[in-house]
């Protein structure tokens, strides 16, 4: 049996379209959802303050057990994939028209995004970046005219496979896309990779390459001119036989020809256990960004309010690590330029 089979056999979790694990909630469980949704927008509309989040942390308790155990399982064991489909996320309706600016977020609740919030803290906690999207909780993926040709968010090319803020080093344990609004055409599609898939077709020069600090990120276009960088890191960390993964195929720049070689066979790796999955409205796709990268298959956009709308958050599991760079103890973490210096007292 698959790892993927074993994980679908212990947790309850489906296997869905592509391979991925699925919670498929039934009619009865999304108005449950639902429910909770509004419950938590009468206590609370205001996203990201913490009122809002600690309302969250309670109603959380009260959500459909098989959803709750089910993000609990795949926080302790995301399988092969690193992804997790929840279906039948309410959303509301009628449903505005999508956004078409590269800063658009949300920052009064609705019953999508605090769907979104409630299962993100069955993960651990959600954070934001305050250089990108304004430091908002819940951000807006759309389509935007200007950036059609990016290798961001906001682009409607084919985006490269990447691990959410790879150069950051509090980058996101989780990514959430919930889909409020499918491309016309059907066409895009959330293209997602798992390096315990593709390790196995690796040979181990190239994976003692990718352990070696050969490789530089930059930050992406979504920071607004941000320029920290990294200092030369390795792409695989941690264990040999299960490592994390650390990369962006549009930022990261291998040092050497061993590295480059090392980078180019892993990619191939990637493309060929990649899994597609096109995003209906409802579906919420959970991803384990220390496993698994993601990028987008190309789509053509109207720009006319009926494009592909997400909403996206980070979470993660663990928040003390980062209270650091986190202003006030709150959940959006700072350019690091932009931090605070020590008091020489407490030096």
């Amino acid at each position: 049996m698959t790892a993927l089979g074993q994980l679908v056999a212990t947790t309850g979790l489906d296997e869905a379209e592509g391979g991925f694990a699925r919670i498929r909630l039934s009619p009865g469980e999304t108005e449950s959802l639902r429910g909770s949704c509004a419950a938590l927008v009468r206590e609370n509309s205001a996203l990201d303050s913490p009122e809002f989040l600690a309302a969250a942390r309670e109603i959380w308790e009260y959500l459909p057990v098989r959803l709750r155990q089910g993000v609990r399982r795949f926080r302790r064991e995301p399988g092969e994939t690193g992804a997790l489909l929840i279906e039948g996320v309410p959303i509301q309706e009628p449903l505005a028209p999508t956004p078409r600016t590269p800063d658009a977020v949300q920052r009064v609740a609705s019953a999508a995004s605090a769907g979104l919030a409630l299962v993100a803290l069955g993960l651990g906690e959600p954070i934001a970046f305050a250089p990108e999207k304004s430091g908002a909780l819940v951000q807006d993926v759309v389509p935007v005219a200007r950036l059609a040709g990016s290798q961001s968010n906001a682009g409607s090319v084919a985006l490269k496979f990447h691990t959410e803020n790879a150069f950051h080093p509090h980058r996101p344990d989780y990514v959430m896309l919930l889909c409020l609004r499918a491309d016309r055409d059907a066409s895009a599609a959330l293209r997602v990779a798992s390096v315990r898939q593709a390790l196995p077709l690796l040979a181990p020069a190239d994976r003692e390459a990718l352990t070696r600090p050969w490789y530089v990120t930059e930050p992406p276009p979504s920071f607004g001119g941000v320029r920290t960088g990294t200092e030369p890191s390795p792409v695989l960390t941690g264990a040999p036989e299960d490592p994390d993964i650390r990369l962006d195929f549009h930022a990261t720049r291998p040092i050497g020809a061993r590295a480059e070689a090392a980078l180019s066979r892993l990619a191939a790796a990637l493309d060929e256990v990649c899994l597609d999955l096109r995003l209906r409205p409802g579906q919420l796709a959970v991803l384990d960004n220390r496993i698994a990268v993601h990028g987008r298959s190309g789509f053509r956009p109207g720009y006319d309010g009926g494009d592909r709308w997400l909403h996206r958050m980070f979470v993660h599991a663990d928040l003390r690590r980062s209270r650091q760079d986190r202003l006030g103890d709150g959940h959006v973490l700072a350019d690091r330029a932009d931090r605070p210096a020590p008091d020489p007292r407490h030096l």
